[in-house]
């Protein structure tokens, strides 16, 4: 195999991931809100349509809910459905809004193995839009940090 025909085999296969994975969320049997691809694409700009329908992942310190601090709520930017709560909200280091715990019964997961290791994804319960990861290295009480695109939610001062 040649250097060009590994480049697009391995494009071609990065590809299938990321189709195969963006409909495990959103045909999942708990969303409630579902919306043709049109639809979407009406409601959302290029990057947030990226991020919530196609599990892609805004850069890093861009978003200014990374540096949100007032007491309110945050919400999914695909159904307005209240998933996080701004005392669960903490200073990461990492450059995306990160959380020690959602909203209860706000969120789902699954498994991400796109990057060849498997970690958690987390999705809007009502609508399935993918809104970041979650892994073991947050602060107590659960030890979680939940890793999120600040483009995937808004923000209701309380």
């Amino acid at each position: 195999m040649n250097r060009r025909e590994f480049i697009l085999s391995s494009a071609g296969t990065v590809a299938l991931m990321r189709a195969s994975a963006t409909s495990a969320a959103t045909d999942a049997s708990y969303v409630t809100v579902r919306r043709s691809e049109q639809e979407w694409r009406a409601m959302l700009s290029e990057a947030e349509y990226d991020v919530l329908r196609e599990e892609g992942t805004e850069r890093a310190f861009t978003s200014p809910l990374n540096d949100e601090t007032r007491a309110g709520t945050f919400h999914c930017k695909g159904c307005d459905l209240p998933v996080y709560p701004s005392d669960t909200k903490y200073k990461s280091g990492t450059g995306w809004p990160s959380f020690w715990a959602p909203i209860e019964d706000a969120v789902r997961t699954k498994p991400d193995r796109k990057l060849f290791i498997t970690r958690t994804e987390v999705h809007c319960r009502r609508c399935g839009s993918h809104l970041g990861h979650i892994f073991d290295d947050g602060p107590e009480p659960t030890g979680e940090r939940h890793c999120l695109n600040g483009i995937a939610l808004t923000f209701s001062a309380a």
